[in-house]
């Protein structure tokens, strides 16, 4: 690295500042610097300022003229045995960066809108036709950071009305709040897309997705019912997820434009047979896992949510 003392003379020259002792003076006269020298003034004396001015000029010139390469990081002073040292520290808003962009590997969002990310819970509009629902949301918030076995809810409703929407807070609060990994998962497109997704040429199989999905720490299920089931994709894939959630007690929520009675209808309608009896089984899973709640209210897919 060039010595500091050289760059200080070129910055002279290239910028027209004046001569090195001005800087020097600006550096040594800048509030930051003149507030730790005060703060550490029984350990600092004027041999060290003066062994230690490139390191004062360094701080001073990265808050005035900031380096692009530092950005996202601020100076910091401290003494290092007999010199005012620089270190560089990550700033506010990097911290708040880093942790959306760690919070946002945390949640999964698997065929749903990557905006889906930006959703918070504090800003969801508090509605009369949502307080019932984000009441519910809120105590298992609650519960849930005491204990991870909780039972989730199930949102029923009209197209429009802000289930997803309202799921999407709830993920991003677990994911950033909780740090616990979430699977938000649109299953109509999920189960039309096994075939294709699980190949054998694919990266990841069919069981190490459905042990994902069984395993995570918090589950999704947003718009089921809405999926052409098959026998296998209803018993083999959809069964076998919701009995390992309700074997570990693993908290799993669900989106429907159908009730617990309808959804059980559609569960019986596979493409080649019918058969209540499963029907009946899986929901079982289904009611043991959540607790189904009606979101009423207009739609709202053309408005803010």
């Amino acid at each position: 690295m060039e010595p500091i003392g050289n760059v200080i003379k070129q910055i002279v020259k290239q910028r027209n500042l004046g001569d090195e002792k001005t800087l020097e003076n600006q550096a040594l006269h800048d509030p930051d610097v003149q507030a730790f020298l005060k703060q550490n003034a029984d350990k600092i004396d004027q041999k060290m300022i003066r062994n230690s001015m490139s390191n004062l000029y360094e701080f001073y010139s990265q808050k005035t003229h900031p380096n692009k390469v530092m950005v996202g990081y601020a100076p910091q002073l401290f003494l290092n045995g007999k010199v005012i040292d620089i270190r560089y520290a990550p700033t506010r808003a990097k911290i708040a960066q880093d942790r959306k962009k760690a919070a946002q590997r945390r949640l999964q969002l698997i065929d749903l809108p990557t905006r889906l990310h930006d959703v918070s819970l504090s800003e969801i509009d508090v509605t009369d036709d949502r307080n019932n629902v984000l009441a519910l949301i809120y105590d298992f918030l609650k519960k849930y950071k005491k204990d991870p076995h909780q039972k989730g809810l199930y949102l029923s409703g009209d197209f429009g009305v802000g289930k997803t929407y309202i799921l999407a807070g709830l993920a991003n609060y677990v994911v950033t709040n909780m740090n616990k990994n979430v699977i938000f998962l649109h299953v109509p497109t999920f189960i039309a897309g096994l075939a294709s997704h699980f190949d054998d040429n694919s990266r990841i199989s069919l069981q190490e997705e459905i042990r994902r999905l069984s395993e995570c720490d918090l589950l999704i299920l947003d718009d089921i019912g809405t999926e052409s089931l098959s026998q296998w994709s209803r018993d083999d894939v959809l069964g076998v997820i919701l009995q390992a959630r309700m074997d570990n007690v693993l908290p799993t929520f669900f989106s429907s434009n159908l009730d617990m009675e309808a959804l059980q209808s559609h569960f019986e309608e596979t493409r080649n047979a019918t058969d209540p009896v499963k029907a009946r089984r899986l929901m079982q899973r289904v009611r043991f896992l959540a607790k189904e709640i009606v979101v009423p209210g207009p739609d709202r897919r053309n408005s803010l949510h």
